[in-house]
């Protein structure tokens, strides 16, 4: 056991875990409210909200994952650099529009749009199980992090697998989205120093790039399952991955809880510019993957490739910094599962316990609710570690992904069009999950699937597959309904629920178009509610004061 290692993370993690706490008396707020407790009341501008979505989309994927995967296959891990980079256009043009009609609303989750937009608690009931599904695999590479860590300092297996989840869930627990969004400040700040001293300092150490690109090569020559230069064999897998986990990416639940804890849509498109900055942090902790070949660090014997960063880090820092930089990576995981855990109890209570078990459930309930809910996905996220192979993480996070993108019919494109018809969205939806669960199977569990096409095997994605089933039978099943004209539920939300807040420049557009009165909505006629309206009636009021 390395003590000082061991002091140094435990007096860094313990001042992190006491600002966690601290957290729920900051911007104070009734966190007897779902509103508060899950959303934070909806108030974070530009920096508190940068601050937020980098330590909910950089997780323990970006620093445990993947210098992981480029550790044992090479050049293949990079496909997180383009990923990293698809996503902020998709964020710039979509996601300010499902916040407009979320604030319009009182969205708390993907779930209560896809609800109102296709009339249908079943659709949602099904969006909402996925989204919870998904995320589970996803907290359970934050708190394998957070205990790889752990066990390279020299505590026993049990004991930080026990340490990680005990305070992860207390501290969501008492604070709520509070508490990742104050330690994601921390977080961040820790992240890029050590990354920084990291690059400089292990690469001068290593002989400069020259070095460490030519060890690389020689990995390359002797190891026929790394490459140090993608070969063609390989370049539909990285497409697919690229491609698959950028579109995922952005409909997870957590993500979205980060989107609608800001306080305008100019914020989420403000991230959508600034947010790239992290690319950069990614591409250099992808190269300390390149490094630890160099540095000749052993696969570790319980958790492969996988511990390559930590073990890195143990091997080429004194113990005082690599203690330092072992908590910093603990928080970045900390954070994100946080929220994730959050995300999800948010889609347990509104769309599952609200919805079916008690319709007319008050606040106060709702929201101890979303806090035992937070406890229970947790459990199943340790679940997920037990129970699925752990090869390598990332694919903890890629199984995640395959889930998760089965709902970009039924949210994301439901946004710009209501062609699809509701049932047609929901055997789609159950389509791409059984033919990308049987290929995940059939990989046990791995990522890519050999697709066999014309007797030519072409690698690819499990989510590119999957959603490319589910978009088939979404579109031929809405013909169908449509030919059986079988009823498609009334559309809750209208033009104006989709127009950015405040009333203004929007606003009038519309009106010119018949589509609203010509007298101007007063503003506060429909931003402020705290929950979704359950009927037109009580909408067209509202439009018509």
């Amino acid at each position: 056991m390395d003590i000082v290692a061991l002091l140094v993370f435990s007096l860094v993690f313990g001042l992190v875990a006491v600002l966690g706490f601290f957290a729920g008396r900051w911007r104070s707020g009734d966190l007897n409210r779902l509103q508060e407790w899950g959303l934070a009341g909806r108030r974070f501008g530009t920096v508190m909200s940068w601050f937020l979505l980098g330590g909910d989309m950089y997780t323990a994927y970006s620093f445990i994952a993947v210098p992981g995967l480029i550790f044992s296959s090479g050049a293949l891990g990079f496909f997180a650099i383009p990923y990293l980079t698809i996503i902020y256009p998709v964020l710039f043009i979509v996601l300010p529009k499902l916040w407009a009609v979320s604030r319009h609303r009182g969205y708390v989750t993907s779930a209560d749009f896809v609800r109102e937009r296709f009339d249908s608690p079943a659709l949602a009931l099904l969006v909402a199980i996925v989204g919870i599904c998904a995320t589970m695999p996803y907290i359970a590479l934050q708190i394998y992090g957070m205990e790889i860590l752990l066990t390279v300092m020299g505590v026993p297996t049990e004991i930080s697998l026990f340490v990680a989840f005990a305070v992860l869930a207390i501290y969501t627990y008492v604070s709520g989205l509070r508490a990742p969004a104050l330690i994601a400040i921390v977080k961040d700040i820790c992240i890029w120093a050590v990354t920084i001293v990291a690059i400089i300092s292990i690469t001068t150490r290593l002989g400069g790039f020259t070095t460490i690109f030519a060890a690389v090569h020689h990995k390359a020559l002797i190891d026929p399952a790394f490459h140090d230069v993608l070969p063609a064999s390989s370049y539909s897998a990285y497409m697919t991955l690229a491609l698959g986990s950028a579109f995922a990416l952005l409909l997870y639940p957590h993500n979205l809880t980060g989107i609608l804890s800001t306080n305008s849509g100019k914020v989420v498109k403000r991230n959508a510019a600034l947010l790239p900055i992290y690319t950069l942090l990614l591409v250099a902790i992808g190269l300390l993957g390149y490094e630890a070949v160099a540095a000749n660090v052993q696969p570790s014997a319980i958790y492969g490739a996988n511990a390559a960063l930590p073990e890195l880090f143990a091997k080429m820092f004194p113990s005082w910094f690599a203690g330092f930089a072992f908590a910093a990576i603990s928080v970045g995981a900390l954070v994100p599962a946080a929220i994730m855990s959050i995300a999800a109890a948010n889609l347990f209570t509104r769309n599952i316990y609200r919805e079916y078990l008690r319709p007319h459930c008050n606040e106060r309930e709702e929201a101890s609710v979303a806090k035992t809910a937070s406890l229970v996905v947790k459990f199943g996220a340790l679940a997920v570690i037990l129970w699925l192979p752990t090869k390598l993480a990332i694919n903890f996070q890629l199984f995640s992904n395959f889930l998760i993108i089965q709902t970009l019919p039924a949210v994301f494109i439901a946004l710009y069009t209501r062609w699809f018809h509701k049932y047609a969205l929901m055997i789609g939806i159950l389509g791409g999950l059984a033919v990308g669960g049987s290929m995940a199977v059939a990989e046990k569990f791995a990522s890519v699937y050999p697709l066999v096409i014309g007797g030519v095997s072409i690698p690819v994605y499990i989510a590119i597959a999957a959603l490319a089933v589910n978009l088939f039978l979404s579109v031929v099943f809405t013909f169908v309904f449509r030919v059986l004209a079988i009823a498609n539920g009334e559309d809750l939300t209208t033009p104006l629920d989709y127009v950015r807040h405040p009333a203004g420049t929007g606003i009038k557009h519309l009106a010119a178009a018949h589509i609203l009165p010509q007298t101007p909505l007063p503003e506060e006629s429909f931003a402020q509610h705290d929950v979704p309206l359950t009927s037109l009636r009580e909408r067209k009021k509202l439009e018509h004061p």
